[in-house]
């Protein structure tokens, strides 16, 4: 017996030891296999831009087709902003050979006091304009949802017209809406027994004239997009608030706008990305020059100044990407007051 067993257990050594080699064999088998088989990265990249080439040659009718908006945007687009920012360290006139300075163009915009005046003064521009527009916006856009109004077709075609008028038309017209002797505004105020306003000589009245230019515009625009947003909430909301007796305040501080916040949210950005690059309006009104006490000068008008009426083109570029800059922060920054007024 004990030989019996002793016997097995070396047959038993030599099967596991036969096992032990026959599988480092096909591991190695497998490895080598896999090292063939496995591709390089280089490979993988190539065989791709074969593969996006064949496809553009395979549908070349349809890119042909939609060539256009990519030649367009690069021509008009993308190569203006590479150039401003290249010219941004540049000074040069538009008819001499460029000289690069390096950063010397944003340091003198730095310490340049004009350009800090022009800043404070969109910004004012910016909150007599939006805050009162995107309000007065949500709050036809809520009336305009109700059941109770009629013809919406019609009010909604009447609050758009204004964005869709000529800009320079509408400063026109304002222009002489507040003229200080024989504007239409001031003869109201005189037939009321109110002083005239001298509103394009005035710094605090320009800045406030530009404003009510802005919201004028851009109101039934905003309305628009407010009206949207709330046709696509639940109606269901609206019907149990009611049913609770909800009075119409109620409702829209306590559903419509917590439920609107993205929409709010695009509203305010938008506006902050058009409120900060404010040109035609001031530029009609003060004749491009910010008006007497520069009260209306703001940051795109002293940019055209700057480069179109001095020649001053690497410093216009300098202004250019300050002012990405300030609507880049700005833009955050209500994003997140916004994010948490809603919370």
């Amino acid at each position: 017996m004990e030989e019996n067993s002793k016997t097995r257990m070396v047959a038993y050594g030599h099967c596991a030891s036969i096992y032990i080699v026959l599988s480092d064999l096909i591991h190695d088998r497998q490895v080598n296999k896999m090292s063939v088989s496995m591709p390089s990265v280089s490979d993988v990249v190539k065989k791709k831009k074969a593969h996006t080439w064949r496809d553009i040659r395979k549908h070349k009718t349809i890119y042909l087709f939609i060539s256009p908006f990519y030649i367009l945007f690069a021509v008009f687009g993308l190569f203006p902003i590479l150039f401003s920012l290249f010219l941004s360290f540049q000074a040069w006139n538009g008819l001499d050979r460029m000289k690069f300075i390096g950063l010397e163009n944003f340091a003198l915009l730095m310490g340049d006091g004009v350009f800090w005046q022009s800043v404070l003064n969109t910004f004012i521009i910016w909150l007599e304009s939006t805050i009162p527009m995107l309000f007065i916006a949500l709050v036809l856009a809520f009336i305009l949802n109700s059941a109770l109004v009629k013809l919406r077709g019609f009010w909604r075609f009447a609050f758009f017209l204004p964005n869709v008028t000529s800009i320079v038309a509408e400063a026109i017209i304002f222009g002489s809406l507040f003229a200080t002797q024989y504007g239409l505004v001031n003869n109201v105020l005189h037939f009321f027994g109110i002083p005239p306003i001298d509103w394009l000589n005035n710094n605090v009245w320009l800045q406030i004239g530009i404003a009510i230019m802005i919201i004028w515009r851009w109101t039934g625009y905003n309305t628009i997009i407010y009206l949207a947003g709330l046709q696509s909430l639940p109606y269901e909301l609206y019907e149990a608030a009611k049913v609770d007796g909800a009075s119409m305040a109620r409702i829209f501080f306590s559903i419509t706008l917590p439920l609107m916040r993205p929409i709010i949210l695009f509203t305010v950005i938008m506006s902050t990305i058009g409120g900060m690059q404010v040109f035609t309006e001031p530029q009609i009104l003060t004749g491009g020059n910010g008006g007497p006490g520069q009260g209306g000068l703001t940051i795109v008008l002293y940019l055209y100044n700057q480069a179109f009426n001095n020649y001053l083109f690497g410093y216009g570029s300098a202004i250019a990407w300050v002012l990405f800059v300030i609507i880049l922060i700005f833009s955050l920054l209500n994003t997140l007051i916004v994010n948490r007024l809603s919370k």
